[in-house]
């Protein structure tokens, strides 16, 4: 019996026993679409905060005191927070470090819920205000759409103006942004004047990088500051491989600049985009293996039902079965033949699977601002996956089938 024999006649007894083999089906594709789905709903993700990471460069890092970050739990205990980088600190820290080719940037965040108005419109409050010294744009990689930066006398002496973001532009100014620029507005009721419209950066994990207005560093501290506010320090070298070396000596200045004693640990964490991305990988990492773990438990109730619909169609075919053999069909072609409709029903259950997992994984992600991919990996492990479930399922209906009696078969009623 030719291979091609094999898969028409199964086939044909999946379509006789279409209703049982569509129920068995619609199981594995459910659990080949939690599989999928959660696995692309995260890869969709991360893959989508590298991208944002990637832009602003892997030639640089922050500093933020300890306990703010991902890192302050260490081996399941809390760090102790350290104390805020006040506005002196972080001053202290842009005008002495001096590493060869590198930037420093000083910003900090006024507010996340503010309301922007101009004329009669008006936001909802859930715009971000920042403030920033001139290098920020350049080492957040923020582009100017429109206008232009702040100079140096807005920034010393703490003008009102402002950089917006371009879903601002949308809402206030009917999304033309050349119609913003020298317009007035407010910022929690202070009046601020439009120098600049920032270029679209998207969102990630839903927190759009466009919903923000940047005004400068002093105005910040003026309208927003209290005291022990903290202020972040982002630094960039030029080249990727110095970056340890402006790590280190950043390092050692800001421990000086904070008087730290030698036996002190710091109380300030260094963070660099790639170590972010490792880190965000690393803690998925259990959740990859429950989804996993509640995948395979969805299978193997699929596989015992498949395996059930196999050992009733053996006896349901037994007739049919004697008839095959006294025609001369050996017993590994009847093996054959039952493996292959076990393996075509798993596998049109996981083709539909991967299909709904993919749309579901791809819409979770780009609910939350993330990119849609294609998981190639997700999608060779589901049919993987599948093979194996028709292969369990499958292999002792088609030995029971091999091993019967062609003579009591012909005999069964």
């Amino acid at each position: 019996m030719l291979f091609t024999e094999t898969v028409a006649q199964s086939i044909k007894s999946v379509k006789a026993n279409a209703l049982r083999a569509v129920l068995t089906l619609l199981i594995i594709a459910f659990g080949i679409m939690a599989l999928v789905g959660i696995l692309t709903s995260i890869d969709a993700l991360l893959f989508t905060m590298n991208d944002s990471l990637s832009r602003m460069g892997a030639n640089s890092f922050d500093i933020t005191p300890t306990g703010s970050s991902l890192r302050s739990s260490r081996y399941g205990r809390q760090s102790k927070r350290g104390k805020p980088i006040d506005f002196r600190q972080a001053l202290a820290f842009k005008d002495r470090f001096d590493f060869p080719s590198s930037n420093v940037t000083v910003f900090g965040y006024a507010t996340g819920n503010a309301t922007l108005k101009y004329r009669d419109e008006k936001t909802n409050p859930t715009v971000v205000v920042v403030g920033i010294d001139n290098e920020y744009l350049n080492i957040k990689d923020y582009i100017l759409e429109n206008g232009r930066n702040f100079n140096g006398i807005e920034q010393a002496s703490g003008t009102q103006v402002a950089l917006i973001g371009m879903d601002i532009v949308n809402d206030l100014f009917d999304k033309k942004a050349a119609a913003a620029i020298n317009s007035n507005i407010t910022v929690d009721g202070n009046r601020f004047t439009v120098i600049g419209v920032l270029a679209s950066k998207g969102s990630t994990m839903g927190q759009s990088a466009d919903r923000r207005v940047l005004i400068p560093l002093f105005t910040e501290r003026n309208l927003y500051g209290y005291a022990n506010k903290n202020y972040d320090i982002s630094v960039m070298t030029n080249e990727a491989e110095s970056l340890e070396d402006a790590l280190s000596m950043a390092t050692g200045l800001m421990r000086n600049i904070r008087k730290l004693r030698a036996a002190e640990e710091n109380d300030f964490d260094t963070r660099q985009s790639d170590s972010l991305m490792n880190l965000l990988k690393d803690n998925t990492v259990t959740i990859r293996l429950v989804t996993i773990g509640i995948g395979l438990i969805t299978l193997l109730g699929a596989a015992i039902g498949l395996m059930n619909i196999m050992l009733v169609s053996v006896t349901e075919r037994t007739r049919e079965i004697g008839i095959t053999k006294a025609l001369g069909a050996t017993r590994s072609h009847i093996v054959m033949q039952f493996l292959t409709e076990a393996i075509i029903i798993c596998q049109l259950g996981g083709i539909l699977g991967i299909i709904l997992g993919i749309l579901m994984g791809n819409g979770v992600a780009l609910a939350l601002g993330g990119n849609f991919i294609i998981p190639w990996a997700w999608i060779i492990l589901g049919f993987i996956t599948c093979l194996v479930v028709g292969l369990v399922s499958g292999l002792y209906p088609a030995l029971k089938a091999s091993r019967l009696d062609p003579i009591e078969s012909l005999r069964y009623e």
